[in-house]
């Protein structure tokens, strides 16, 4: 599916699969839920305090839903568990040269992308190691309402400064989708709006329906 050039796609991070709150079988669920409603680039998944043999168990079925709706599978910080289950890509939390070993060891055979950063200089210093996206916010910080404004200012002047690609962590609920948007990040990543949802099917529609309205005003402007 092709879209306009200002419309940024959706990016879902699944919780780690271990707590009562969020068990495999409840995460597969919602993941099937918000697969088939509507787009959806990729999905990073979250290993969490997981132990290796469950988050692979878990890694193996979820990377398959997701790789066979489209998307890419992509898996944080546990490149071994990407490699065994088939993963698309690792998202390295980590020092500088834990990024620029992950960039030369597994590009351009895997995505490598890098996140979790708070100020300019150290986002340009990783830039520098070419990561094939950068992350604004931190896996599984989304607990308030509204996207952090530190990310939502370092997303926006990376979109207009930098060519890697930014993905922009939205807040916990939809209502800040359009200041979101105004970043012009080429990818919006949702996790616990989806997964703390009564129909997580509904916010990903809805989502990618806001998305869908803001990028054609945009445009007529």
């Amino acid at each position: 599916m092709k879209f306009p050039a200002n419309r940024p796609r959706l990016v879902l991070v699944v919780p780690s699969p271990s707590s009562e709150e969020h068990t495999a079988d409840t995460l597969l669920a919602t993941l099937d839920k918000a697969l088939t409603a509507g787009d959806i680039a990729s999905v990073i998944l979250d290993n969490g305090k997981t132990d290796e043999a469950s988050f692979q168990a878990f890694a193996t079925l979820a990377v398959g839903k997701i790789q066979a709706a489209g998307a890419a599978a992509i898996i944080l910080n546990d490149t071994r568990t990407a490699g065994r289950v088939g993963a698309d890509g690792v998202h390295i939390e980590g020092s500088l040269a834990d990024i620029a070993d992950a960039v030369e060891r597994y590009t351009p055979k895997m995505i490598v992308g890098t996140g979790n950063v708070k100020e300019r200089h150290t986002a340009l210093e990783v830039g520098e190691l070419q990561p094939d996206y950068m992350f604004f916010g931190k896996i599984g910080a989304d607990t308030k309402p509204e996207a952090h404004p530190r990310n939502l200012s370092l997303a926006e002047w990376w979109a207009a400064m930098v060519e890697i690609p930014a993905i922009l962590q939205a807040g916990a609920k939809l209502d800040d989708l359009a200041a979101c948007f105004a970043t012009h990040a080429e990818f919006i990543a949702l996790g616990t709006s989806v997964f703390s949802a009564e129909d997580p099917a509904q916010v990903i529609a809805d989502a990618n329906r806001q998305l869908d309205e803001m990028s054609a005003a945009e445009t007529e402007e």
